[in-house]
């Protein structure tokens, strides 16, 4: 619906409120306007449209597309700076001639995770804080619209938007890997293994960076707060990784992978991707640590979803 030009100043919109005058309305000084909204005929658009026009707007937003030009130079940037590794890694395996890629796929994410903290602490403020700060989170819950929706909707954008970021660079190695005539069957399936990794990472950092976001309306806090988040668990568990191996507790390294984001997808990508592990002395989780690290990852996004839904329970934000 659109306004139209104003014609009737006061009174009711039709019938005898609309002849009213100001000569028998009370003498309070009260006055019903007519402003002319025009109707509407066309068809009534449910809940599965708003739903999906909030992932499409929250998905763009995650790339300032839409939005102005200041809007779109660190998450473009942050972009840039994630492929050109990989476009390095192209040139080198071609002109060498190299008999494989120097980085494997499920490894690519983990060597970059500063560029992906960096990413998700900018944009996940951005995709629920000024809902919060403006107050605006009522408006979305009106009808048709409801609470589920709204998270499910903010939740999977900041996901495919991470999911972008991760997945372009390895499918620019899997492009680079069949230019310089690699095996397919070996690239297909390494390719496949980094996707599935980096689409767990998506829906881990996704889940963790919008609880954050969500508990403030200050942008600044949101940024300082997810970095903090990514960054001291897994310097805290690198180092104490460390120290255990040099005392010899090799088993206790495994486990401690279990306290940090990023260790958390590189335990799971080793023991059942095919991956490279980052700890101390390249150690593998065990089986039994290995299944743990998956179930920890998983219990982890639901829990991440079930606390935006109980922190959107009031529609009042």
């Amino acid at each position: 619906m659109s306004p139209e030009p104003m014609t009737s100043v006061s009174g009711a919109p039709s019938g005898a409120a609309a002849s009213a005058s100001p000569q028998t309305a009370p003498s309070g000084g009260a006055y019903i306007h007519n402003i002319g909204y025009r109707h509407y005929d066309g068809p009534r658009l449910g809940r599965a449209y708003a739903r999906r026009s909030l992932f499409s707007q929250s998905l763009r937003g995650a790339y300032g597309l839409g939005r102005s030009a200041k809007s779109k130079v660190l998450p473009m940037l942050l972009f840039g700076v994630m492929c050109l590794p990989a476009g390095i890694l192209v040139a080198v395996t071609v002109f060498t001639k190299a008999d494989s890629l120097l980085v494997d796929y499920t490894r690519y994410a983990v060597y970059l995770q500063a560029v992906i903290g960096l990413y998700l602490a900018a944009q996940a403020p951005q995709s629920v804080s000024r809902d919060l700060r403006f107050k605006t989170v009522p408006l979305y819950f009106s009808r048709p619209i409801e609470r589920s929706d709204y998270v499910a909707a903010k939740y999977a954008a900041m996901a495919s938007a991470l999911f972008i970021l991760t997945a372009a660079p390895l499918v620019i190695l899997y492009a680079g890997a069949l230019l310089a005539k690699l095996d397919f069957v070996d690239q297909t399936k390494g390719l496949g293994q980094g996707l599935v990794s980096v689409a767990l990472l998506s829906l881990l950092f996704a889940g963790i960076g919008l609880v954050i976001a969500a508990l403030t309306p200050r942008r600044g806090f949101g940024v300082a707060a997810v970095i903090a988040v990514l960054t001291i668990p897994y310097a805290a568990v690198s180092a104490i990784q460390g120290i255990a191996s040099v005392q010899g507790s090799e088993s206790a390294v495994g486990w401690l992978g279990l306290f940090s984001p990023i260790t958390l997808i590189d335990g799971v990508q080793t023991k059942f991707l095919g991956g490279s592990s980052s700890f101390p002395n390249g150690l593998e989780p065990s089986t039994a640590a290995g299944l743990v690290y998956l179930l920890v990852t998983l219990i982890v996004i639901a829990g991440c979803y079930g606390l935006l839904m109980r922190r959107y329970r009031k529609a009042g934000l």
